[in-house]
């Protein structure tokens, strides 16, 4: 009886679909001014002509006036940059945005599928962290003047609040843990369920 091995088809399958897996290519111009008075939909906005662009295309003043910290139950305000308030941002791979937090106030567990993110902090001080995927949390407490970068991805985390330790899955079972006071105001949960979750995922 004669057999025959499957590997060199999973080697020839590995290499289509390597061969497929490719970055997006690099802009051909120096930049593209968002033309936002179309009204069709492409992922990203096409290009207004560059004879026509002006310092005006890459100034905003969006992010200068602080957010409403009041309008969510968990204390925090995004105000973010867009192709609208500022249009030479769009196809540069780069997005900013202002984050208030009030006393005691956190932006709960999130990711960024698409982009790392930098947080400077300007004034206070604030705690921070994300949980990598062998679940292990990375966390600062940074203060005025002080930086910390999240990698593309990861589940992060800013508190103004540290407060007590407990476990969870990014979330819930990182080592060290994420602060409850994150936890609980993140998933508007109580204490007793943050237990409860983290005994049922062996935490």
């Amino acid at each position: 009886m004669k057999t025959t091995s499957s590997m060199p088809h999973v080697f020839r399958a590995l290499d289509l679909l390597l061969g497929l897996a490719e970055p997006d290519p690099d802009s051909p111009q120096d930049y593209c001014i968002a033309d936002t008075k179309l009204s069709f939909y492409l992922n990203g906005v096409p290009c207004i002509n560059p004879n026509l662009a002006t310092t005006a295309h890459f100034t905003t003043s969006a992010l200068a006036k602080a957010g409403n910290t009041r309008a969510n139950p968990i204390g925090f305000n995004v105000t973010l940059t867009t192709v609208a308030n500022l249009p030479g941002i769009n196809t540069l791979g780069l997005f900013l945005a202002r984050v208030d937090i009030a006393a005691n106030g956190i932006v709960p567990p999130h990711s960024n599928p698409r982009a790392s993110e930098v947080t400077i902090c300007l004034k206070g001080s604030i705690l921070v962290g994300f949980v990598d995927t062998s679940n292990r949390l990375y966390s600062q407490q940074l203060r005025a003047g002080e930086s910390f970068v999240f990698p593309k991805g990861l589940i992060l985390f800013l508190s103004q609040n540290p407060g007590a330790q407990i476990a969870s899955i990014a979330a819930f079972t990182s080592n060290p843990h994420i602060p409850d006071d994150v936890v609980k105001k993140a998933f508007q949960i109580t204490t007793q369920e943050v237990v409860k979750i983290r005994k049922n995922l062996g935490g």
